[in-house]
């Protein structure tokens, strides 16, 4: 059975454009749902955040009217009430790349606050890429890929990638206050060749051994192709 690192936000707010803070942390469907399909088939999923810190769910996931019904808000909070991994996660720092054999971001506003500055979060994922193995990033996670700039050039830059639009952003009402915006920040900063399906509508990108997702519903999609990549 394979092992699979799951790096996530350990953020609680992302500090807006005015300079108040928004609550915030990962998106719950983003870390649950492959966490349940991968777990179910018995794969193992090790936890790392930047410091050690555990991680912080963003509530609004969790909120009936995200998720689809009140069934649904109960079976992601069982999952993440069970999820071990996260009770103990690993710092970023520590992280031995060749102990995994895939690396997984889950998104929500969280990466936006911490993951797009952290350097080993970059270093991660400058590796991962190099290795060939295995890598997947759903939402607002390619924030990270900020990170693996040296000297102002990725090797992420034209990459074919997708992640949370900026219409998306319009559409949860925070693309007027956010300090910047994703779809924006990714062609300009990092020159990925960046695609996108309609809004909430599952939408899935690979390139080589990497795998985006553009939204929440993207996650379960990206989860399935994980388990095929993984056999």
């Amino acid at each position: 059975m394979a092992k699979i690192l799951f790096i996530v936000s350990g953020a609680t707010y992302w500090v807006l454009k005015d300079g108040t803070r928004y609550a915030t942390g990962y998106w719950a469907e983003e870390f649950a749902s492959p966490y349940k399909e991968l777990t179910d088939a018995g794969h193992e999923v090790v936890v790392a955040t930047p410091g050690g810190v555990t991680p912080n769910v963003d509530m609004m996931s969790l909120r009936p009217s995200m998720t689809g019904g009140e069934q649904v808000s109960l079976d992601l909070e069982a999952i993440i009430r069970d999820a071990e991994a996260m009770r103990r996660p690993l710092q970023l720092s520590d992280v031995r790349l060749e102990d995994y054999d895939a690396v997984y971001l889950p998104g929500g506003h969280g990466p936006m606050s911490d993951l797009a500055y952290d350097a080993d979060a970059g270093r991660l994922l400058t590796a991962q890429l190099a290795s060939g193995n295995p890598l997947f990033i759903v939402c607002h996670a390619p924030a990270a890929l900020l990170a693996t700039r040296i000297h102002g050039v990725s090797p992420f830059k034209g990459y074919k990638v997708t992640g949370f639009s900026d219409e998306e952003e319009e559409g949860v009402g925070l693309a007027s206050k956010a300090p910047w915006l994703l779809e924006t920040e990714l062609k300009e900063k990092i020159g990925v060749q960046y695609s996108r399906g309609p809004m909430w509508e599952p939408y899935m990108v690979e390139d080589r051994n990497l795998v985006t997702g553009q939204n929440p519903a993207s996650a379960s999609v990206l989860g399935e192709r994980m388990l095929r990549i993984l056999g």
